[in-house]
């Protein structure tokens, strides 16, 4: 095998790759020879088919078996010998399949970090905020807890309801005195005040007495989630069923047991400390933003366009998730992709301009993600979104996505080394720290599980 080495830019190389016909030919024996071992056919004894039938039968599966095993011992030794790392797919270019008695010339281009001087990062001086909670932040949680562990009760009389009571009820859409489809439900239970509907049908049906019927009509915005009912003013009918209420449970050793803890005192300890965990993480992570932005004031370097791509659509999928939790989806912004993808963009530059830097500095120290690690986070994805691991696994191969996740997990690993060897002092917390809400919500969702 030989090669040549083009600089396409700081951070783009091609490598033009010939293997020469002895070397093709070997590799398509070492194919044959795999399917032949546990080939069976009529008339043979397993592993006994003859070569020259066996290539004949599965000549297109084992020619492009054999030109992947190929190219992929080619990129290793030539990455080897180069010292560096793709930090994107590779692109290959050159014949679609190997011929015998020829040689196979190909190419590939990938990224590779940029070179540059690093900045100092051992000793640097930061101070963290140290970690305190407060009883009332205890005492808002398990208010929280009470309420989700509240019983719902009829409320006394026929008045219509109000904010903070739930209402058992039917209601259907019409336009010109046609019901609309996809757009009713039967014994739907609505929780008044806490933006589960839209404001006009809440204000409908705080009007309508127990037992009664109401109709109104309710305009949809024109980026609501459902199409059909998106811009449209229709007349929405409407019977309430029942109006109940919240009884809160009491603040006893019963309460905790429910939530399978032994007394009122072990709940509290339990938010207490999941705060302080919480809390810990969010101060430390914040810590780590400012030294890391400090590191990468003091540089400048070209960005691998393909990184920047990675965190380009990283973030407009991201977009999308919040977008649709609250019922829209990015064409409701009313802009071109390209016009969202230049919001983006930025921020995306900014984040590969850190992550090239902690690369960078996992590289000097020589640290390294194993393949367990990587088929952990794997794993953990294909539990999530009910894939196979080995299909997902696959999809990350062929994607390039297992460069971007193993510079994810190499990035973090050089983070906490630069953080390990920084000189951290404790202050007093922040008064209006931007995190306390984050805090709060993981402080509740995870004391309250049972």
């Amino acid at each position: 095998m030989e090669y040549k080495t083009e600089e396409l830019s700081p951070v783009k190389k091609k490598v033009t790759i010939t293997a020469e016909a002895q070397e093709v030919e070997t590799a398509i024996a070492g194919a044959v020879a795999l399917y032949k071992t546990s080939l069976r056919m009529d008339g043979f004894r397993k592993g006994k088919v003859p070569a020259s039938v066996v290539e004949k039968r599965f000549h297109d599966k084992i020619y492009e078996e054999a030109r992947q095993d190929l190219v992929n011992a080619h990129i290793n030794e030539i990455m080897q010998s180069l010292g560096v790392n793709p930090v994107s797919g590779i692109d290959l270019d050159g014949q679609d399949t190997l011929e015998r008695g020829k040689d196979y010339t190909y190419s590939i281009e990938f990224e590779t970090l940029p070179a540059f001087e690093l900045p100092p990062y051992e000793g640097m001086e930061e101070k963290q905020e140290k970690v305190v909670v407060k009883d009332e932040e205890v005492d808002e949680v398990i208010e929280r807890i009470r309420r989700d562990n509240a019983s719902l009760v009829p409320v006394d009389g026929d008045g219509p309801a109000v904010d903070g009571q739930v209402v058992n009820l039917d209601f259907a859409a019409y336009e010109n005195g046609k019901p609309l489809e996809n757009a009713s439900a039967e014994n739907f239970d609505l929780t008044l005040g806490e933006r589960q509907a839209l404001k006009d049908f809440e204000t409908l049906v705080k009007t309508i007495p127990y037992g009664q019927e109401g109709e109104g009509e309710i305009h949809f915005p024109d980026d609501f989630i459902a199409p059909a009912l998106a811009g449209k003013t229709v007349t929405m009918k409407v019977r309430v069923h029942a109006v109940k209420e919240r009884r809160l449970p009491e603040l006893d050793n019963e309460l905790a047991k429910k939530l399978g803890l032994e007394k009122i005192e072990d709940l509290r300890e339990k938010i207490a400390d999941t705060y302080m965990k919480s809390r810990a993480g969010l101060n430390k992570g914040a810590t780590q933003k400012r030294l890391l932005d400090r590191l990468v004031g003091m540089t400048d370097f070209p960005l691998p366009e393909s990184m920047v791509d990675i965190q380009v659509n990283a973030l407009l999928a991201a977009q999308k998730s919040r977008l649709e939790r609250v019922g829209k989806s990015l064409e409701s912004l009313g802009k071109s992709l390209e016009d969202m993808r230049g919001d983006v963009l930025p921020r995306a530059r900014e984040t590969t301009r850190c992550q090239v830097l902690l690369l960078s500095i996992a590289k000097r120290e020589g640290l390294e993600v194993s393949d367990q690690e990587i088929n952990s986070q794997i794993y953990q994805a294909s539990l999530q979104s009910g894939d196979d691991f080995k299909a997902l696994r696959s999809q990350y191969e062929h994607s390039g996505m297992i460069f971007a996740l193993r510079d994810r997990l190499l990035a973090d690993k050089a983070m906490e080394l630069v953080y390990a060897k920084a000189v951290i002092s404790e202050m007093e917390p922040s008064e209006s720290r931007e995190a306390e809400a984050a805090g709060k919500n993981d402080a509740a969702e995870n004391s309250s599980a049972s």
